[in-house]
């Protein structure tokens, strides 16, 4: 069985404030979906199942959909693999559709660390079976994508001005998004005197932290043709994990590698055929070794690869991240694999800011990345199309 056509995404939305300190994240959880609904063209009465992560309060969906006042649902999915639970829980939605168990599927993400709820997180997980192995040396978020950085400098010659260039062009698109938090352009010398936080990453490789939300609807083709909002298609996805190997993990690759293919193949194309890329950017190393997983460039020339605008839209060879990204936009709950649906959305439906919008964007692809570059991690990837 395949999911390619099986479903659209007919509703979008992301929470406009980056700051949220007088909601619980409950609330938020409930502001968002409200918003997907209304953008979709219904209503929460006709949803029939839900998808939600671990940044759901309580007993996760089993409490949000009480909260929600869902009555009618069927279909409940918690997958968590971090931040790119929430583009699993599109493919798993429309495999859910595909096989009838729902027809209306809600997805909603919500985090509010920037009002001090929950940080990032630091090693291992509490009581993972890693722990007592990772954290009694202090093992830092920075630090693990740090090492993958230095490693893939060490294999490949990558050198951080190539790194930075990411960090521009995803400001260089943030300038053009008013509920961005950061929107200030800056060039490679900027982002190279920025304080330094985990050697070789500066500061402005590093993600924005922010709290929000965002929530989208997948649908039954048929209660698509209904609607009267641009439909988005879901044509592929892959989903695959990488782990540390006992310590003889490779850092200059990511789970990409794996899920990318995937996705490709049930979605009948190849890179050369996408026109934007949403790529998960908790740091510039991320998004630098996502672009070669998946086939973008070849391993070890992705610092080649970002260099002379070919990130920046709209008439870059591969325009990424055009609401600004998790680097400056949001990175809600420090889960960016949410927003990345989001505006691949937007820029298929032609609805992205004006100054960034890919002309005649008929494919896209989002990639959500869960876990560390630096020890273990949940890749997923998402092909979309637009739908007339």
């Amino acid at each position: 069985m395949t999911i390619r056509g099986a479903a659209c995404i007919a509703g979008a939305y992301e929470h406009p404030e980056r700051v949220i300190p007088d909601r619980t994240v409950a609330q938020i959880h409930a502001e968002v979906a409200v918003g997907a609904i209304a953008d979709a063209g219904l209503s929460l009465a006709d949803v029939d199942a839900y998808f939600c992560a671990g940044d759901a309060p309580g007993l996760g969906g089993i409490s949000m959909v009480e909260y929600l006042g869902l009555r009618k649902v069927r279909q409940l999915d918690s997958t968590e693999t971090g931040g790119s639970s929430y583009l699993l829980h599109v493919a798993h939605a429309a495999a859910a559709i595909a096989v009838g168990k729902c027809r209306v599927a809600l997805i909603t993400l919500a985090g509010n660390p920037r009002s001090g709820g929950r940080a990032p997180g630091g090693g291992a997980q509490g009581g993972a079976p890693e722990s007592p192995f990772e954290n009694p040396y202090g093992l830092s978020v920075p630090g693990m994508y740090a090492l993958a950085a230095q490693r893939h400098m060490y294999e490949f010659g990558t050198t951080s001005a190539q790194l930075a260039e990411i960090r521009v062009a995803a400001s260089h698109h943030a300038q053009y998004n008013p509920h961005a938090y950061l929107r200030e352009p800056v060039t490679v010398d900027e982002v190279l005197a920025s304080p330094m936080v985990s050697d070789p990453l500066h500061r402005l490789d590093c993600c924005v932290i922010t709290d929000g939300g965002g929530a989208l609807i997948v649908v039954h083709p048929d209660v698509a043709r209904d609607l009267q909002r641009p439909k988005v298609a879901v044509l592929g996805a892959g989903e695959a994990p990488k782990h540390g190997d006992n310590g003889r993990i490779d850092l200059t690759y990511s789970g990409a590698v794996h899920s990318g293919p995937i996705a490709f193949a049930e979605a009948g194309i190849t890179p050369a055929d996408i026109d934007y890329v949403s790529i998960y950017d908790s740091f510039t190393i991320t998004v630098l070794e996502t672009l070669e997983d998946l086939g973008f460039c070849d391993k070890g020339a992705g610092g080649r690869f970002v260099m002379d605008g070919t990130l920046q839209a709209p008439f870059g060879r591969l325009p990424f991240n055009t609401d600004g990204g998790g680097l400056c936009n949001n990175h809600p709950g420090n889960r960016g694999g949410m927003t990345k649906v989001i505006e691949a959305v937007r820029q298929l439906r032609g609805e992205a800011n004006p100054e960034v919008q890919v002309p005649d964007c008929e494919l896209a692809l989002a990639h959500g990345t869960g876990g560390s570059l630096g020890t273990r991690m949940g890749s997923a990837t998402l092909i979309l199309g637009r739908q007339d």
